[in-house]
């Protein structure tokens, strides 16, 4: 049996350590780098390497780059602290947010001097579908549930502008990513689908897509762009450096990672309207996975 002594000298000894290991998670030797998976994986982490080049100079700390299996396991990753950093989707980061209040989202990509892009809405070339109208009675290709430009914006813009209700009026297929979305309205596996513009450009640029293959149907009205989040817990001091290493980025090899060009300062607020756009689809943020 343990006696007083000794457990007065375990009790202290844990006293004692425990501010060295919040230290030591404060301010960890390595930092869990996460990205949207919202395309190829490989292509992500390929694509991602003078970022992580950039990282580890400026922060001197190991970087490690990670790609999650999808929108919710990233949630969940950045909620039980298995990452450190993370670029969000504006909704999976509103989704994120709900379920781990101190989380914090402080820069924003910039693009063409907005910090603010669209989803755009396309169709199949010479198929079924012309105008938003024709999509009713059809199915229409979604990326990931908790993707803003590739299934909640889009849905929320179908709504709005032409009363069209995903599951009443028309067959949401969800293909878990942008290029996959692309990809199956440019065969014709699906005749109108949705995805973000910046990513739909960059396929195009890429030669992936073909502009001939497709029709843009629409533009959603602009969302606020993909936030940089850190976890809350970290130090101060380690927090202002992963702050001042983004927004001060002017590297175009790190910047065409995130196809932005260049990033601002950003807060929780800016994306409310994400909140708002969920209350117009009805939508039970603590019930979404």
């Amino acid at each position: 049996m343990m006696n007083r002594r000794h457990l007065l000298s375990t009790t202290l000894a844990l006293a004692l350590l425990t501010p060295l290991a919040q230290a030591q998670t404060a301010n960890p030797s390595r930092l869990r780098v996460a990205l949207l998976p919202d395309e190829n994986a490989t292509t992500l982490i390929q694509n991602a390497q003078p970022l992580k080049a950039h990282l580890e100079r400026t922060l001197k700390k190991d970087i490690e780059i990670v790609v999650t299996t999808d929108y919710s396991s990233m949630i969940e990753a950045m909620r039980f602290g298995r990452i450190e950093v993370a670029y969000f989707g504006p909704f999976s980061y509103v989704l994120a947010k709900s379920r781990a209040p101190e989380i914090e989202p402080f820069a924003v990509g910039v693009e063409r001097g907005a910090p603010t892009y669209n989803s755009v809405l396309i169709a199949t070339a010479g198929g079924p579908v012309s105008r938003l109208e024709d999509i009713r009675g059809k199915p229409f290709a979604y990326g990931d549930q908790a993707s803003t430009s590739s299934h909640l914006a889009p849905r929320a813009h179908l709504l709005k502008q032409v009363g069209l209700e995903g599951g009443r009026d028309y067959q949401p297929v969800h293909l878990g990513t942008h290029d996959a979305v692309a990809r199956a309205v440019q065969a014709g596996q699906v005749p109108a689908g949705a995805l973000s513009k910046p990513i739909f450009d960059n396929l195009v640029s890429r030669k992936m897509i073909d502009p001939a293959k497709v029709v843009q149907l629409d533009l959603s009205p602009p969302i606020p762009n993909y936030p940089i989040v850190m976890q809350g817990r970290l130090a101060p001091e380690l927090k202002a450096a992963i702050r001042e290493a983004f927004l001060s980025l002017k590297d175009p090899q790190v910047l065409k990672a995130f196809r932005v060009e260049g990033f601002a300062p950003t807060d929780d607020a800016a994306y409310d309207i994400l909140r708002e756009t969920a209350t117009i689809l009805k939508l039970d943020l603590g019930r979404m996975n």
